[in-house]
């Protein structure tokens, strides 16, 4: 048994929230000098040219890449022999939520309820998601979502009679629906199969996936090409200008579900779809 206190998990969610607010990952980083490079209109290279000069302003002048930065979401792979002591772990993980985005100045965008939409003015309570893994140590992932993309999020319940090629379709009627709104080139996270939140949740897991790691499934590998080809074939391209980059990505992720069921969500991420992992 390992103890890890409260404080350290506080720690570490406070330096991942500034982190993954100011630094974007190398993956991501990479993928956007290359569809610059196959971007066809002189508009869209133009905008692509525009976001490569945004990170390297938010680089040299210690800034967040983007001002809308996102409700904190968190995810959790705690191994079964660690004990945490010194405090709740819910309530360390939003104390470090609260320090990220104060300490780091960092726009404060939770409202404590949905309808009198009173800010809470230190972006908690985090959404937080918890597994239980093998091992004495806690992985920690914040994934800061921005809204004007995860407003154009989607599920569908399908049935067993749809197939691949429906799903493809839903994916490119979503990010055609969605337009510039998500500030294209989108990141796709896709979650096909579990149960109604299940599915909703592989597709923000898939989010947090390097774009460098395609799906290990060579079916699903060849979906995730398939769908991207679908995506940018709609024109929206960046910034929702037109051209014939509109997702950087399509990230697919599985699970088993009922005989009855077939349910797919798109979680839609926007051309910095940003997270940051630290392992105490």
């Amino acid at each position: 048994m390992r103890t890890i206190t409260a404080a350290a998990i506080s720690d570490t969610v406070r330096e991942l929230c500034i982190r993954a607010n100011k630094v974007l990952t190398d993956d991501l980083t990479a993928r956007i000098e290359t569809c610059a490079g196959c971007e066809q209109s002189a508009l869209g290279r133009a905008i692509f040219d525009d976001m490569k000069a945004n990170l390297a302003a938010a680089s040299e002048l210690d800034i967040p890449i983007c001002q809308d930065t996102g409700m904190a979401v968190v995810f959790l792979e705690i191994g079964q022999d660690v004990h945490i002591e010194g405090g709740l772990l819910e309530d360390a993980i939003n104390e470090g939520v609260h320090r990220g985005y104060v300490d780091g100045l960092l726009r404060k965008s939770v409202v404590r309820d949905p309808l009198r939409r009173v800010n809470t003015d230190d972006n908690t309570p985090a959404v937080i998601h918890t597994r239980i893994v093998v091992g004495d140590k806690i992985k920690i992932t914040v994934a800061p979502k921005g809204f004007g993309s995860e407003n154009m999020s989607r599920l569908r319940m399908f049935t067993p009679s749809y197939g691949r090629e429906d799903i493809v379709a839903f994916i490119a009627e979503t990010a055609k629906l969605a337009g510039g709104n998500p500030c294209p080139p989108m990141v796709l996270g896709v979650g096909i199969g579990s149960d109604f939140e299940g599915c909703a949740l592989l597709a923000k897991k898939a989010l947090c996936r390097s774009l460098a790691q395609p799906n290990p499934d060579e079916f699903y590998r060849s979906m995730e090409e398939e769908a991207l080809a679908a995506v940018n074939a709609t024109g929206v391209g960046p910034q929702g200008f037109g051209g014939s980059v509109t997702a950087l990505a399509v990230n697919i992720e599985t699970a088993p579900t009922h005989i009855a069921g077939l349910p797919v969500a798109v979680n839609v991420g926007c051309h910095v779809t940003r997270h940051a992992t630290a392992e105490i």
